[in-house]
């Protein structure tokens, strides 16, 4: 045995120790007596009742910033409560070993090599936890402080309960109805793949998949736990053994939730503690491998579990299941993808063969001109495409929608079709006033969609969405004055800014009465100083469910929130995600590309001029697939100061290569790299890509 820490020891012990290691007998008698009247075998009976009640195991995998909130609220949670934090890695790229390594030193740290999947990363810390209870939690939550004590004290107090639930809430305050669940059964299942389960949550037959009928604030017995937060005692998990590892992600809480009512326990649904679940029963919920890992997850549950006949019946449905969740899936997909784009080809070409029709037979009718098939079905569908694309690379499809963005768009492929246009030869140049009136047809019709779509409200087309938007920060003076600073260092155009000043939580009782008369649209709270039981009380009792809910970690550069039960939770970075921006991404990458291809073409010439040239054909390869990108980050810092930066590949070269002065101390490099990821700018790349032109096969 190995004991970690002996603080106190009274100078009897020692006496005793020290008579027994030098063969005095009397010193040892004479400690002995000593210790028996100081009564020190009360403190070992004491030191043993302070025996880790609570192991908690936390896997992430590319969530740093959800992770770092989550272990800030599981900190202050564990004050009161002896307890051990697992923190389990799936080979996260985000930079979430080094924030845990540099944040919570006390939290012990697995870090695999690769994405070994959620079962097996949760049983590599259970086999190592020592806790009365474990707990597996989500990075993407969020937890009260009195959390633990209240799960801890119902499970002393419920010696039957193996497993307990409780009441999750999304970033809007909406209760998750995977709060508590019971078995998917064939029959349960059928009615929640056909949507009966919504139309009648109250009926005790239909809505039996999320338990829909039982009042969500009263204490039930249930079958299923959410592998959000499932609490369970480690005597069970001895007893029943831990998770399944068959089970990759999803399904594999079900099964354990089963095992655990099948070894002589129950499971129970607690709705007097509360956590924020960002992401929700939603997560990923639209994609196909959603689809096809979710419900191969039931299948594998239904022949481990049913009967053969059950099972059979169940994989039918099952299998029916995929095909139609798979196709709803790539319905909405393509519609949510696709079909702004179509309708803007659609309307753009129409013009264009409009225009190109009235050209032909009115304005150019007696000088013969007569535009070839050919004109229509492969010329004209080129220019079509090439503003499309030049709106996507500008932004112009990125929500919420900008016109800027569009218009930005629209004139940049005019220009790429003008330039083309003046570089082709005779016989293929048909019309430039085609391409002209067209680009003014375009200029015209594609802003006016947008338009109409913000009239009809269309989800992510208010076009004053950004400018309109009204914050109330909600906190101290300090905290206060550091988010608005981030939100100034954010929005070009920051809205109102509105101070709700605290200095105790109970000063939050005017909260709606300030939402109101302010309108505001969305509230900041400082998780600093205001506790997350309070926050959650905001967020559940306001009256205003169109509002949307930030929180801003201390000492952090972001803010976390979720909009919606259908999002999967929104990380808002403000200060350092310039180079992150959806627009930012697409120029960087194109830029990459061309420049890559450009120094293919030229290996020949400048080859003399690289100090390794087959460093250079090796990057060029490596940029050209998405393994590096020419221009990033200064490598090798120290991990405290670069885990906060935004993820970009690895990088060729770096703002040392566009210095001209002498290299900064460390202090100075991470300023440079905060400042190149805060501020991206082509032009930056380009003078850094010349200035370090010699070492492009670094």
């Amino acid at each position: 045995m190995v004991i970690n820490c002996v603080t106190n020891v009274p100078d009897q012990m020692v006496f005793a120790i020290y008579g027994l290691v030098n063969g005095s007998m009397a010193g040892l008698i004479q400690g002995l007596r000593e210790l028996a009247s100081l009564n020190y075998v009360s403190d070992i009976r004491q030191t043993k009742i302070k025996a880790l009640k609570l192991s908690i195991v936390i896997v992430n995998y590319n969530v740093q910033h959800f992770l770092e909130q989550c272990l800030q609220s599981v900190m202050t949670a564990i004050e009161n409560v002896p307890s051990e934090v697992f923190v389990v890695d799936n080979n996260s790229v985000d930079g979430s070993v080094a924030m845990v390594e540099a944040k919570f030193p006390s939290v012990k740290l697995i870090a695999n090599k690769d994405n070994v999947g959620f079962s097996k990363a949760n049983n590599q810390a259970m086999r190592l936890a020592t806790g009365e209870y474990v707990l597996l939690l989500n990075p993407d939550t969020l937890v009260e402080a009195d959390t633990f004590e209240k799960v801890v004290k119902f499970m002393d107090e419920h010696t039957d309960a193996g497993g307990l639930g409780i009441n999750m809430v999304d970033g809007k305050g909406k209760f998750l109805p995977e709060s508590k669940r019971s078995l998917p059964t064939p029959e349960v299942a059928f009615y929640k793949i056909f949507g009966l389960s919504w139309l009648f949550p109250k009926s005790k037959r239909f809505g039996k998949y999320h338990l829909s009928y039982l009042d969500k604030d009263e204490t039930h017995e249930i079958e299923v736990l959410s592998g959000a937060f499932m609490l369970m005692r480690k005597e069970a998990l001895d007893k029943v053994g831990l998770l399944d590892e068959d089970y990759f992600m999803y399904g594999e809480d079900i099964d354990l939730s089963y095992r655990i009512i099948k070894g002589g326990y129950k499971n129970y649904y607690y709705p007097e503690a509360r956590i924020i679940h960002y992401k929700g029963e939603s997560t990923k919920k639209g994609s196909l491998n959603y689809v096809f890992v979710f419900y191969n997850a039931m299948a594998i549950f239904a022949k481990k579990h049913f009967s053969k006949e059950r099972a059979q019946m169940f994989s039918l449905l099952i299998n029916f299941a995929i095909l139609l969740r798979a196709s709803i899936s790539v319905a909405n997909r393509f519609a949510k993808r696709i079909a702004l784009p179509l309708l803007d080809g659609a309307l753009i070409y129409a013009g264009l063969f409009v225009i190109s029709t009235y050209w032909e037979s009115s304005v150019k009718a007696g000088e013969g001109l007569h535009y070839p098939k050919e004109f229509f079905l492969f010329v004209l569908p080129v220019y079509v495409l090439i503003w499309l694309v030049s709106m996507h690379f500008s932004g112009g499809y990125d929500k919420p929608i900008k016109l800027s963005n569009v218009v930005k768009g629209l004139v940049a492929g005019s220009a790429i079709i003008l330039i083309g246009y003046g570089l082709m030869g005779e016989q293929v140049r048909f019309s430039r006033a085609v391409i002209l009136i067209g680009s003014l047809w375009a200029l015209m019709i594609i802003p006016l969609v947008r338009f109409v779509l913000h009239l009809l409200k269309v989800s992510g087309f208010n076009l004053n969405s950004e400018k309109t938007k009204r914050f109330l920060v909600v906190g101290r003076s300090g905290e206060i004055a550091r988010v608005e600073n981030l939100l100034k260092d954010t929005f070009k155009t920051l809205g109102f800014v509105g101070r709700y000043e605290v200095s105790d939580e109970n000063d939050l009782s005017k909260l709606d009465e300030f939402i109101r008369i302010q309108n505001i649209g969305e509230v900041i709270f400082c998780a600093k100083d205001i506790p997350a039981q309070r926050i959650i009380d905001c967020m559940t009792q306001t009256n205003f469910p169109e509002v949307d809910f930030k929180i801003a970690p201390s000492e952090t550069m972001f803010l976390i929130g979720s909009n919606s039960i259908n999002t999967a939770g929104d990380l808002y970075a403000f200060g350092i995600n310039a180079i992150t921006k959806p627009t930012n991404q697409r120029i960087k990458r194109l830029l990459d590309v061309v420049l890559a291809i450009l120094f293919l073409a030229l290996s020949p010439i400048i080859i003399w001029a690289i100090k390794s040239p087959f460093g250079l054909l090796k990057n060029i390869l490596l940029v050209l697939i998405g393994k590096r990108t020419w221009v990033g980050y200064i490598k090798d810092l120290n991990a405290d100061h670069n885990f906060q930066l935004p993820k970009i590949a690895d990088s060729v070269l770096n703002p040392l290569d566009g210095l001209e002065a002498g290299e900064p101390d460390e202090e100075g490099l991470t300023r440079l790299n905060m400042l190149y990821a805060k501020d991206y700018r082509v032009a930056n790349d380009l003078n850094i890509v010349f200035k370090g032109f010699r070492n492009l096969g670094r």
